[in-house]
This record gives C-alpha cells, sequence and structure tokens, in this order.
C-alpha cells in the first residue's frame, strides 16, 4: 500500500466540505436506495436491533401503537434510518421533521392532528426543539391530547384536542440538552455506537452490489477501516473511490487501487483527513502537545467550539490519540508518532504522571 505521509496546511477547512464529516452533506441523498428496509437487512447495532424487534412484535401482537423511541447517537450511525424501519415494520405512516423546524405550538398542533393511528412521528433533533413546542408536546406523549391557547387577552381559552395514538421517534447526537421531563416520556431509550470494520465491511460490499461496483473483500474492508466507524461515511468513501476507479479503468478495487484512492482524497490510514491533521498539529506544533484548552484550540482553528467537540474530537480520541482532562487537551503519544513528531519530554513526563495516578486509582 502507498505508505507515504499526507501532509496536512493550515488553510480553514469548511466542516461542510469535510469527506468525512459524519452529518449528511449534499449528494448523501442519492444513497436512499442503499438504505436498508427491515431490521432483518440492518447491518450492525445488534443490541439495539433485537431489542426494537421484540417491541415492534409485541407492539402488533396487541394493536397498540409502539412506546415512544428514543435515538441517541453520533451523526451517521444510522437513527433516521431505522425511524423509518420501525414504522416500515409496523405497517404504518411516517411522517417526519426536526426539532429546529416545529417553532410554534401551531406547527406542532397541525403535524399532529394530521397523523393516523398507530403513526410514527420522527423528530430529528429533538433536543434543539423551542421550549414552548417541549411543553406542548407532553401530553401529548403521555395522554395523547393536546392543549392550545386560542386568542389573546381576557378572550383568550384553552381547547384540547384527542390525538389518536402514535409513536413519537426522536433522534439526538447530544442526549445531555434533553430536559429531564422530555427524556422521562420516552418508553424505548436506543443508544447507538460506532461500528466496528466487520460491520463496516459488511455495508460496503452490500453498497458496492447495489451500485453496481466491482470490489474484492480487502478493497471493501480498506474503505471500512478508514470509514471513522460511521456507515454515512463509509457511503461517500465508495462512491469516491468509485469515481477514481472508472476514471482509471480498474474493473475491479481492491485493497491497493482502495488505498490509493484515498490517499489522493487525503484520508490516511487512520481515517484521519486534513481538518484532523491540522487539529493535531496545532496542539503539538503550537502547544507542545497541550495541556491545551478547548477555546484556544477553537480560536487556533478559526472553528466553532461545537465543531470541535461533536465533530472532530471524539474520533480522535475513540482512536487514542487526544485526552480530554481537567487541565486541557493532550495528545497522546501514539499522536505524535503518527504526526511523525517526537514526543516532547515534557508531554512524555505528563503521561507518566498520569499512568501512575490510574494505577494508584486501581
Amino acid at each position: 500500500m502507498n505508505d507515504a505521509p499526507l501532509s496536512w496546511s493550515d488553510d480553514e477547512t469548511d466542516n461542510e466540505d469535510r469527506l468525512l464529516s459524519p452529518e449528511t452533506v449534499i449528494g448523501d441523498g442519492r444513497d436512499d436506495g442503499l438504505r436498508p428496509v427491515t431490521l432483518d437487512d440492518f447491518i450492525g447495532q445488534p443490541q439495539v436491533r433485537e431489542n426494537l424487534k421484540v417491541f415492534i412484535d409485541a407492539a402488533g401482537q396487541r394493536g397498540d401503537a409502539l412506546d415512544h423511541t428514543l435515538f441517541v447517537g453520533p451523526p451517521g450511525l444510522g437513527k433516521t434510518t431505522l425511524a423509518q424501519i420501525v414504522a416500515r415494520e409496523l405497517g404504518v405512516g411516517f411522517r417526519a421533521t426536526s426539532g429546529p423546524v416545529i417553532a410554534r405550538a401551531g406547527d406542532l398542533a397541525a403535524i399532529l392532528t394530521n397523523l393516523q393511528p398507530r403513526d410514527v412521528l420522527f423528530i430529528d433533533e429533538i433536543h434543539r426543539l423551542n421550549p414552548t413546542v417541549e411543553e406542548t408536546l407532553y401530553p401529548a406523549m403521555e395522554d395523547f391530547q393536546l392543549d392550545l391557547i386560542i386568542g389573546e387577552g381576557p378572550a383568550a381559552r384553552s381547547v384540547r384536542i384527542d390525538l389518536p395514538p402514535f409513536t413519537l421517534v426522536g433522534a439526538t447526537t447530544r442526549s445531555g440538552l434533553l430536559t429531564t421531563p422530555l427524556r422521562d416520556r420516552f418508553g424505548i431509550p436506543c443508544r447507538l455506537n460506532f461500528y466496528d470494520v466487520k460491520d463496516l465491511q459488511r455495508i460496503v460490499e452490500r453498497g458496492a452490489t447495489k451500485l453496481g461496483v466491482g470490489l474484492k473483500a480487502d478493497g471493501a474492508k480498506e474503505i471500512a477501516r478508514r470509514a471513522r466507524g460511521t456507515p454515512r461515511v463509509a457511503g461517500r468513501l465508495l462512491r469516491r473511490v468509485r469515481d477514481f476507479a472508472s476514471v482509471d479503468k480498474v474493473e475491479f478495487i481492491d485493497a491497493a487501487e482502495a488505498d490509493k484512492a484515498l490517499t489522493r482524497l487525503e484520508v490516511d490510514n487512520l481515517g484521519l483527513d486534513a481538518m484532523d491533521r491540522r487539529y493535531l498539529g496545532v496542539i503539538a506544533n503550537s502547544f507542545s502537545g497541550g495541556p491545551v484548552g478547548i477555546e484556544t484550540i477553537a480560536a487556533a482553528l478559526s472553528e466553532p467550539r461545537d465543531t470541535i467537540e461533536d465533530i472532530v474530537e471524539p474520533y480522535l480520541i475513540q482512536q487514542g490519540l487526544l485526552q480530554r482532562t481537567p487541565r486541557g487537551r493532550m495528545l497522546t503519544m501514539a499522536a505524535f508518532q503518527h504526526l511523525g513528531l517526537n514526543v516532547p519530554k515534557q508531554v512524555a513526563a505528563q503521561m507518566n504522571l498520569l499512568s501512575e495516578e490510574d494505577d494508584e486509582v486501581d
């Protein structure tokens, strides 16, 4: 494989244009045909999948609406897909919206009053619901009733509207921002975790089959290995590798061809892109490996703090390249090795100190 080092620069990187961004970007909608349509087709998340199957079968036997369900996890892991599968397995209608779109209680009322019995209402980014809308949602979830105030001043009056039993499926990437009353009203909480390489390889192979791409097993594994544990990223990398193979007249993509294409896309062998290496490089070169505060890093990168905490850091921490400590962010020895830099003496000393503290706790 091509092990040539990838260059990283201080050029500003727009997160919306990142190939490895787990968020939905332009072009991802073309992959709707690649989405699984049943729980049996869904690859990965075995605990969530098996539990959902039991709850769906039980609700179907009783003829009841499924209990309200909350999907929690990083972007791109299949929360929307699972919501669609739930509706399809139940044989009911599916209505989708997102938290920021529902600006007023009247908007929520319009959606709820148009639902049929047992329908599934999916609210993405439910942690971003307007507090007033959220208050209106509570009786709808609990009692299937909607309390609205009509009019203003002395002429205002309260109206109660009965709703058909329905299932609310919420999705959030930041469960900590959910209010306790809202979180407690979900009877089926499901946490989605990053996928392992084996499951991602199966997802890539299935996608290649549906796209008509000639892909060998080692080529699929190479793409899966660099997909950051995220099916959405895996599908995006597959499409880009397919483009390179098509132009280069490659009939079957093996590991070498996949590596060649991904290297040209600046995706290295750990699945890091230019933004990740820029983040690591700033801490390594400007702050001697840390510890350094998140606000300082955000200013140095000219990136919002939320973007760094939600998009960049989770994968780096998962890969053992970054530590969050009470004093700030610190690079691990593995990060310096990956960047091809020597580990500063003070960083090595701090790592040894942290290791000794962990041993004392154990």
